[in-house]
């Protein structure tokens, strides 16, 4: 049985904890940790996007954020983060290698296998910008069908389109592009 901590509109646990399928069929709000793979080739910035295994609960065979996890009862951001970076797509990352980009709320009501899926969630987004080579990535099958990188703007357009290829949440492609901006006017000096 998988646990999550209930949380507030802050993403702080208030002390009360719900089973995952239960947080899921009547959208009660817990916490997820988002990794985003970044890397920069021939000036433009690309990210790591997994496929979702084809026996996932939502979106299988989609593309989505690199690495993605709920955040177990009683866990904090940060170390859920480094754990399913390492599960999903054997990356094993330290601490410092993280750079916390924001949080952003997911929130949909829909419905996959004839079954609700409400989702509601306050995530924790962090950026991962060492070298990979998605030839030696260690995927964790059950999770993730491949991975593949894709330029930062081709998705976000893709995205927008609402291209059925991709799942990635809009506010976590925002949340990203605003980290990055931040970091290219610490660059240049600009504030």
């Amino acid at each position: 049985m998988e646990l999550f901590d209930i949380c507030d509109e802050n993403g702080l646990p208030t002390g009360e904890t719900v089973e995952r399928k239960e947080a899921h069929a009547k959208g009660i709000r817990h916490r997820t940790a988002h990794v985003w793979v970044i890397r920069q080739r021939e000036g433009r910035i690309q990210v790591l996007l997994q496929k979702r295994a084809q026996n996932k609960d939502s979106f299988p065979g989609r593309f989505d954020t690199s690495s993605a996890g709920h955040i177990r009862a009683g866990d904090e951001p940060e170390p859920s983060a480094l754990r399913e970076l390492e599960e999903e797509l054997g990356i094993q990352a330290k601490p410092e290698e993280l750079s916390f980009a924001g949080t952003f709320r997911i929130y949909y009501d829909t419905q996959f296998y004839g079954k609700r899926f409400c989702d509601n969630e306050i995530t924790f987004v962090y950026v991962y910008d060492r070298p990979v080579e998605t030839d030696r990535l260690c995927l964790q099958p059950e999770e993730v069908e491949a991975a593949e990188w894709f330029d930062l703007e081709f998705v976000c357009r893709a995205c927008g389109e609402k291209n059925p290829k991709f799942c990635v949440p809009p506010d976590g492609l925002k949340t990203l592009c605003a980290y990055l901006e931040r970091k290219e006017a610490e660059k240049t000096g600009d504030k």
